[in-house]
């Protein structure tokens, strides 16, 4: 019963994508999120290709096209988050180069561990092609969970509407890996069996298709335009000073000004704190140099 469910589920999932796929392209959401809309397309292929083999193929074909493209699918879904990120600090422009950095970082890192998780479970019955995948994709569902919560406690002081496209990409992804690694723990610890794991997985991706449907063809809102958001723009602002430094002479008022900015709490107390800086960053008059002649004789030595 279980077998049959999750094939109809499964087989499912590409009519869903195609939907989801042609109603972007009829939004013109394709131009908006590339990337989010190239893993939606490129599932629908990856269907076609691994399905037949998974019917008709044979194990060991159906192994390696599946690892295989797992492991894009992997890439692509890396390269989402990060374009739902680019989407969210689209108006602060330093908060954004400073998250790309962290991104590269953090796929380095990934990179990192999987190799040497990978290089030192060797005696395992999987092959080391196939640890480095899992294990990447479980990095990769932590930073899913870990973005979608990120959205919900500091959507307010960006600006971010729930009802935004691409807070919707970013639910989506973050319920389905939250189950995803609930799951694992529960059959890691003896809870189900692998039937059900993969039943539950099924079912819930195709629950997440179904919202980034709902997202899609829902009339996505504008940034709200609220004054916490001051709070975001003191941010920005700040790390550019920290790119920018005004002279040599100037680097301790810089600091107290970014200090000033970033705990204010009004537009106002901005202004008055950035007047200060201004102040304070001017350089102060030098005295004149004053000679031995100039001296009282008394205190020439």
């Amino acid at each position: 019963m279980n077998v049959n469910l999750e094939l109809a589920l499964w087989t499912a999932h590409p009519v869903l994508e195609l939907g989801l796929a042609g109603l972007m392209f009829w939004r013109k959401l394709h131009r908006a999120f590339p990337i989010f809309f190239g893993y939606v397309v490129f599932q629908v292929v990856n269907f076609a290709i691994v399905f037949p083999v998974y019917r008709y193929g044979s194990t060991q074909a159906y192994f390696y096209i599946y690892w295989i493209s797992a492991a894009i699918s992997l890439a692509l879904g890396f390269k989402v988050i990060h374009e739902i990120f680019l989407d969210v600090f689209r108006p602060y422009h330093t908060l954004k180069d400073l998250g790309t950095v962290l991104f590269k970082w953090a796929a380095l890192v990934m990179l990192m561990v999987a190799l040497v998780v990978t290089a030192a479970s060797q005696g395992g019955s999987e092959s080391p092609f196939t640890q480095a995948v899992i294990i990447g994709q479980r990095c990769v569902r932590v930073i899913q969970c870990g973005l979608i919560l990120f959205l919900l406690v500091f959507s307010k002081y960006l600006g971010v509407s729930w009802r935004q496209h691409s807070f919707g990409i970013a639910l989506g992804f973050g319920s389905f890996a939250s189950v995803e690694l609930i799951v694992l723990a529960m059959f890691s610890g003896g809870l189900i069996q692998p039937p059900t794991l993969n039943l539950i997985n099924t079912a819930a991706y195709g629950l997440t298709i179904l919202t980034w449907i709902a997202y899609t063809a829902a009339k996505g809102t504008a940034r709200e335009a609220a004054s916490i958001q001051f709070t975001s723009q003191r941010w920005d602002q700040s790390l550019g000073d920290l790119r920018r430094p005004t002279g040599e002479d100037s680097l301790i008022p810089m600091f107290e000004g970014m200090v000033d900015r970033a705990f204010s709490r009004s537009p106002q107390g901005s202004t008055r704190r950035e007047a200060e800086d201004v102040r304070l960053m001017r350089p102060k008059p030098v005295a004149e140099k004053i000679t031995p002649l100039d001296l009282p004789k008394d205190l020439v030595r």
